[in-house]
């Protein structure tokens, strides 16, 4: 069986700079991604924790490359639900690039993957990563993010 994937692509009116903040900062990642912050030291190996607002972890991680600002890569443990819990972790990379017609915007690119058989997160993330994405695409560009009303960071 082959394994699904998960893409998405967006521009945005930004640097690379302010988006890998974006990516990597928990004053941003609580902003636009559901009362989520993030932690790490973001160096290769170490681990990534995103944390809800009463200080619980909902998703883990371990950093595979922090090649800041152009590539993010890590691992996705969910641990929302029990069959969640029980998935070998996937990996998700964010790409960043300059757009060169327009050096004004940066092209995102997301993309996970490396799920096991019989995933359970992929139809999770299928419905969140556009929501989080979007969000955080308005909230770069307008400096307000999009609010969703959600189990994951509340």
């Amino acid at each position: 069986m082959n394994s699904p994937i998960f893409l998405y692509v967006s521009y945005i009116r930004t640097t690379p700079e302010e988006l890998w903040e974006a990516l990597t900062s928990s004053e941003f990642t609580r902003e636009y991604w559901m009362g989520l912050t993030v932690e790490s030291d973001w160096k290769t190996g170490s681990s990534v924790r995103f944390i809800k607002p009463d200080g619980s972890s909902v998703l883990s991680g371990a950093i595979l490359a922090a090649e800041k600002p152009q590539v993010l890569s890590y691992t996705w443990s969910y641990q929302g639900t029990e069959q969640a819990r029980a998935e070998k972790p996937s990996r998700v990379t964010f790409l960043l690039e300059r757009f060169e017609p327009d050096p004004n915007l940066v092209k995102l690119t997301v993309t996970h993957d490396e799920f096991p058989e019989n995933t359970t997160v992929f139809k999770d993330i299928s419905n969140g990563w556009p929501m989080v994405l979007s969000s955080l695409k308005t909230l770069l560009e307008t400096k307000q993010a999009m609010h969703f009303t959600g189990n994951c960071g509340k």
